[in-house]
């Protein structure tokens, strides 16, 4: 794992280190990508959009005992919101995004996630199981907007597990993980921690194992706006994911098997 400063103007954001790193675990860290001023504006956006209510297809909060009912992710916000779509298609993520994926690239899908005190986590899992882009694979952009470490419920990475083929998920544990599937790591390797500050940013590759604990505070969020991209080489890919270029143009590709969006949630009957 390699962690790269937000570099001066005229300078590369993502470092050779950066980039190996990348290569090597399957993931790096840019910290400081974007300001502490432009997550405030961001998380207000979000706040007000929480507190306008439903959005029928993209946010749909509802009544109940789980926090993760009252304060679901909002899915795709980018077709909904004109801040969600221009960080989506942030030059800076964009620069980043090429030097990995080494050509043009396409923005597939975003989220966010609230993610509020006694939240449950998303078990191990790996993105490209639900994007199925083909050939190749998505990457993921995870921009911290809040103070993020073990105890709200940070990310977990399974460095390596990127050169791997996707596995066949086992079933979470409901009590614990929002989504049904797990995916243990593999005999040798175990998940760690990545502890973020508002405004870095987390890429990783879409074969990565990751997941996350429950938030285990009383009183912090755990906010963080998620993109997907994939390679302008990509041929197909699920079809709940509309891709544009980042210049904001849609991009058709054919539609790959066996996809649906990030994370198949329990059912609203559980024991949350």
């Amino acid at each position: 794992m390699t962690v790269t400063g937000n570099s001066s103007v005229g300078t590369p954001i993502l470092t050779q280190a950066g980039l190996e790193g990348f290569r090597e675990d399957g993931f790096t860290i840019v910290r400081g990508l974007f300001g502490y001023d432009e997550i405030d504006r961001l998380c207000a956006e979000f706040r007000a959009l929480h507190a306008a209510g439903p959005v029928p297809g993209y946010f749909a909060p509802r009544p109940g005992p789980d926090p993760l009912h009252t304060h679901p992710r909002v899915m795709q916000p980018h077709e909904i919101n004109g801040l969600a779509l221009r960080v989506l298609l942030d030059a800076r993520l964009g620069s980043v995004l090429e030097t990995l994926l080494g050509e043009e690239v396409l923005a597939a899908q975003s989220m966010f996630y609230f993610k509020p005190p006694g939240a449950r986590g998303q078990a191990l899992h790996q993105d490209n199981f639900y994007l199925r882009v083909e050939p190749g694979t998505c990457v993921a952009a995870w921009v911290a907007c809040d103070v993020i470490d073990r105890d709200n419920g940070g990310l977990e990475v399974v460095p390596g597990t990127h050169r791997m083929d996707l596995f066949c998920p086992e079933e979470a544990d409901e009590g614990v993980s929002f989504a049904r599937e797990y995916v243990p790591p593999p005999p040798g390797l175990a998940a760690v921690p990545v502890d973020l500050l508002p405004g870095d940013v987390l890429f990783f590759n879409g074969s990565l194992v990751h997941g996350s604990q429950p938030n285990g505070t009383a009183d912090r969020f755990r906010r963080s706006f998620i993109g997907h991209y994939v390679g302008r080489s990509a041929e197909r890919i699920g079809a709940y994911y509309r891709t544009v270029s980042m210049s904001g143009d849609r991009v058709v590709l054919a539609e790959s098997e066996g996809a649906g969006p990030c994370g198949t949630e329990f059912a609203p009957h559980g024991p949350h």
